[in-house]
């Protein structure tokens, strides 16, 4: 069993775990696709994105997260075989700002953050998080941004960062635990690299359980909700 007491460091994702991003993604998806007569589900709809970050954030140098959504508005566009709208390509690439947080967010981090020190390993450039950080009302301990190393979790290059950072403080890895949601970016790099993790398994939420290695990823704990977590861990 995972106790907090096992931990001086609690790392996160933040979209999906904490920023409740995929409702808002689907209905913008759904209003772009209504407007262009385009037929699909909200799942498929998310699907044909998360199929196109996947692959986007693969690429180098990394495009920084407003960019990335941009490149997703086109495959997704090219998918349902309409022209792009450029109106709506670039409002998609602002939504980061929008994405409320989950409503037991601001609670959970505090609580944790009262007994630890709590880290944010994003897949997003610095302005966003930025915003995601005063809709969650949190100051993390420390912030590594795709933006900051130039990737995109799976790849390592946020976890060494935030280990290193951690280091200096004096933490190390074995007193870090790893909390996400997506299997494939934060599950599977954290086996890989032999840190404690913890699934938030958000009800209804699809974004990061398919493809490069999630199939095979092994939390150590799984729960449904922050709350939940603190439970099970305090």
């Amino acid at each position: 069993m995972l106790r907090l007491s096992d931990f001086d460091a609690v790392t996160f994702d933040v979209y999906g775990t904490l920023i409740d991003w995929e409702p808002s993604i689907v209905a913008f998806l759904q209003a772009w696709a209504q407007e262009q007569r385009v037929t699909a589900s909200g799942d498929e709809l998310i699907m044909s994105f998360d199929r196109a970050r996947a692959a986007i954030q693969k690429e180098r140098p990394a495009h920084l997260y407003p960019d990335v959504l941009r490149r997703c508005f086109d495959r997704i566009s090219a998918d349902y075989g309409v022209a792009v709208d450029p109106a709506r390509r670039e409002a998609f690439s602002r939504t980061p700002h929008e994405w409320p947080a989950y409503a037991d967010t601001e609670a959970g981090l505090k609580a944790l953050q009262a007994r630890a020190r709590i880290g944010a390993l994003s897949n997003i450039d610095n302005a966003s998080l930025a915003s995601s950080c005063a809709k969650m009302s949190i100051r993390f301990n420390i912030i590594v941004t795709a933006e900051r190393v130039g990737a995109y979790k799976p790849s390592d290059e946020h976890f060494a960062t935030a280990l290193a950072d951690l280091d200096a403080v004096g933490i190390p890895r074995q007193r870090v635990l790893h909390v996400g949601q997506s299997l494939r970016a934060d599950i599977t790099p954290a086996n890989r690299l032999g840190l404690k993790s913890a699934w938030i398994n958000r009800p209804n939420r699809l974004l990061g359980l398919s493809g490069e290695g999630a199939a095979e990823a092994r939390p150590d704990l799984t729960v449904s909700s922050l709350g939940e977590l603190l439970e099970a861990i305090a």
